[in-house]
């Protein structure tokens, strides 16, 4: 059985960490350095660093506090936020990520994907879909949520793995700080989709919710959150033995 990561996510705004509900009304919760450090020692499996105001304000992502999360940690590291060109790729690895997720850049250049993908291999290139439901479909949203692309969500993922992506971060923005549990519908849809690795994020609001996650979606590989790891609702220690309980297979 594959062993199940569970990953906290560090959403970076002026250089500190925040958390909102539905991607809106965000609030201040730590520094990127000592947090990250914090999950590096605490059984976290990886670590997501979005600078989430980035293709928003059309700028370049945070270097600085990024090269120094990268140097404080041992787990494995993936950054997005304003990743537009293969030189953005480039400039965040240089900085010591090890994968680089892409969002609102493929939607404007789907094949960036592709470029990165020959240039650095699919396993260092994640979509990241910030999804929602609207009209009775998933859609995709972009520049941080704000923006409704009219593209259906499970096409759009499809083609992007299609291009090379090598892993898959699903953003259900209908449950985004709710705590009120992972979009299981809409995760299953993205799973039975595609043969790359899927992420579930938005949701989560204790450590049931991940057993569900696993337990109603087997082959989905790792599950993230952010402010029930923030404000110490759940410890990650904590979640992977409740989850070894439950005879799901994790790294303690």
């Amino acid at each position: 059985m594959i062993t199940k990561r569970i990953i906290p996510c560090l959403d970076v705004k002026n250089g500190r960490v925040v958390k909102g509900v539905k991607f809106q009304g965000l609030s201040d919760v730590s520094s990127p350095v000592e947090l990250a450090e914090y999950y590096s020692e605490n059984g976290a499996d990886e670590l997501v660093f979005y600078d989430i105001t980035a293709s928003f304000e059309e700028r370049k992502l945070f270097t600085d506090i990024l090269t120094e999360v990268a140097s404080r940690i041992f787990i494995p590291l993936t950054v997005g936020g304003g990743i537009n060109t293969l030189e953005d790729f480039d400039r965040v690895l240089k900085c010591g990520a090890d994968k680089v997720s892409v969002n609102s850049g493929a939607i404007k250049n789907p094949f960036l994907i592709k470029e990165a993908a020959m240039k650095y291999g699919d396993q260092c290139v994640v979509l990241s879909a910030d999804i929602k439901r609207k009209d009775g479909e998933f859609r995709v949203f972009a520049k941080g949520g704000r923006e409704d692309t009219g593209m259906e969500a499970i096409s759009w993922i499809k083609k992007c793995v299609s291009l090379g992506a090598g892993e898959v971060v699903v953003n259900s923005i209908d449950t985004d700080g709710v705590k009120k549990g992972f979009d299981i519908e809409m995760l299953k849809a993205v799973n039975d989709a595609v043969k790359v690795p899927v992420i579930a994020s938005g949701g989560a609001g204790c450590a049931d919710d991940f057993v569900k996650l696993f337990k109603e979606i087997p082959d989905i590989d790792a599950g993230l959150a952010a402010s029930v790891f923030h404000f110490g609702e759940i410890k990650i220690s904590q979640l992977k033995s409740q989850l070894r309980k439950n005879g799901i297979e994790v790294r303690i």
